[in-house]
């Protein structure tokens, strides 16, 4: 386990008031290309996640109405992360942080971190007007943490922006470790925004999107997402568009059809945590595969995770049904199959099924020679053929987390009230469900008339990038009783 030791910002929030909401954000997304991986690499992303999710090692429908904005979002490493950008501070400093609706804290790295890439935006309280330590904690520090790795500091304030939507006295931990682990904050990345939930996050604050929502400051209490596809792109550049995030509505260019809307399961352990489904069926190669139903069916929609990993049980199911697929030999948990057979998975959460393309389940021959190929869905509970038993204070988590390698197939739509998420088809110009994407300039054009820098956050275009989110899979605790 590398320690994170580092300087950061966590962050969470207190929306400034307004007389009335701004139409949806759109925010476009960059991706940027880490060369080629392999099964070592993909083997280090799904230890982490495993230990994040608390296993052992061994037509129009887009808003034009106040309160939405569309956010540009970087792809990079191949469909590994998804980021966009945020600024901080009064004046502003700009960061690029990784899009996470698997976590729920916001951070960036800041000066003070020893060990972090110079290079790297770091956030300096000392020329924020608006940054203020919050008396009632001096003090007092916070813990986040994350798979293998854990962030401590001191709560703050100041007044973070995005997609031309800001809240003040958005609270914020310095964090004053002296390293950081390099998967969280490498290739530009200097921190991350959580989309999830304010009932996981460490700093007991309010998530961007979130306060926001409660605040009245959206058209519609929801947020629109289209992930891009370059893992299938040999001459893709290190900065690729990602795809768009809306903040209070949908964007109609990149769907066509119904939504069709999920509702989450309202169980104590579920409620206000992480955006959750059940997932209710399997298909591969057009044959249902069975899966454990009930608590084991609860599925993570996380855009921080590449792949898709869940119970062995369930996922040896799909694998057996994949002719020539074998365990990978030192790669707990992985399925390799062969080369030639085009895997053809599809999932449904109790409406649709929505295939996947099989170029996002094949992540690449396991050597030049090999006849065989490593596939996207993995076993979490691979150590130990079962889940460890959570600590008293742990949270119930879904056994499946479902991330890029299904999300790039869908538009998707995390909606507050009713608690819900809903699943599109793309359209043609957001390169059609199981398709490739389109190329960099048309992407940018489908977001906004004004082409934005993927790394910026400008009057609302947010760019977005992303690797397979790995170190940022968290470890939930149960919230102290607040008196």
């Amino acid at each position: 386990m590398i320690p994170l030791s580092l300087s950061l910002v966590l962050l969470f929030s207190t929306v400034a008031s307004t007389s009335s909401p701004p139409g949806p954000l759109h925010i476009p997304i960059t991706y940027r290309s880490g060369g080629v991986r392999d099964i070592d690499s993909y083997s280090a992303v799904a230890t982490r996640l495993r230990e994040k999710r608390g296993y052992r090692r061994g037509n129009q429908s887009h808003r034009r109405a106040a309160g939405v904005s569309n956010i540009d979002i970087v792809n990079q490493l191949q469909d590994s992360r998804y980021y966009g950008t945020v600024n901080i501070g009064t004046p502003p400093q700009i960061f690029n942080v990784a899009l996470d609706t698997g976590s729920s804290d916001l951070w960036v790295i800041g000066n003070t971190c020893q060990t972090c890439d110079p290079t790297l935006p770091l956030f300096d309280p000392s020329t924020s007007v608006s940054f203020k330590i919050k008396t009632a904690a001096q003090g007092e520090k916070t813990t986040i943490s994350y798979v293998n790795a854990e962030a401590t500091g001191q709560i703050a304030t100041d007044t973070v922006t995005m997609g031309g939507l800001t809240v003040n006295r958005q609270t914020f931990c310095g964090l004053l470790a002296d390293e950081v682990s390099q998967d969280l904050i490498l290739d530009g990345i200097s921190g991350i925004m959580g989309l999830a939930f304010d009932g996981i996050a460490d700093t007991y604050g309010m998530p961007f999107w979130q306060a926001l929502a409660l605040d009245g400051r959206l058209a519609a209490s929801e947020m629109g997402l289209w992930l891009t596809r370059v893992i299938d792109d040999p001459q893709a550049n290190d900065n690729e568009p990602g795809g768009v995030l809306t903040l209070g509505g949908t964007n109609s260019s990149l769907f066509q059809g119904p939504i069709d809307f999920v509702d989450m399961p309202t169980s104590p352990e579920s409620f206000n945590t992480f955006w959750m489904l059940r997932l209710t069926s399997v298909t591969v190669q057009g044959e249902l595969v069975e899966i454990t139903p009930g608590k084991s069916a609860l599925s993570t929609i996380d855009t921080g995770t590449a792949f898709i990993g869940g119970p062995a049980k369930d996922v040896t199911a799909i694998w057996k049904a994949v002719p020539g697929s074998q365990r990978i030999p030192g790669s707990p948990g992985f399925w390799a199959f062969p080369c030639t057979t085009n895997v053809s998975i599809g999932l449904s959460f109790g409406g649709e099924v929505w295939p996947i393309n099989p170029v996002d389940v094949d992540l690449g021959r396991l050597s030049a020679s090999s006849l065989f190929c490593a596939g996207a869905i993995f076993e979490l509970n691979a150590a130990t053929g079962t889940p460890d038993e959570p600590e008293e204070e742990d949270q119930i988590v879904g056994d499946w987390v479902i991330g890029g390698t299904f999300l790039k197939n869908v538009y998707t739509v995390f909606r507050m009230s009713p608690p819900s998420i809903g699943f599109a088809q793309l359209s043609a110009a957001a390169g059609s469900s199981g398709s490739s994407i389109p190329h960099f300039a048309t992407a940018l054009q489908l977001t906004s008339s004004r082409l934005t820098l993927p790394t910026s956050l400008i009057l609302g275009d947010v760019a977005i990038t992303g690797p397979p989110r790995s170190p940022t899979t968290r470890i939930v605790r149960q919230r102290p009783q607040q008196s």
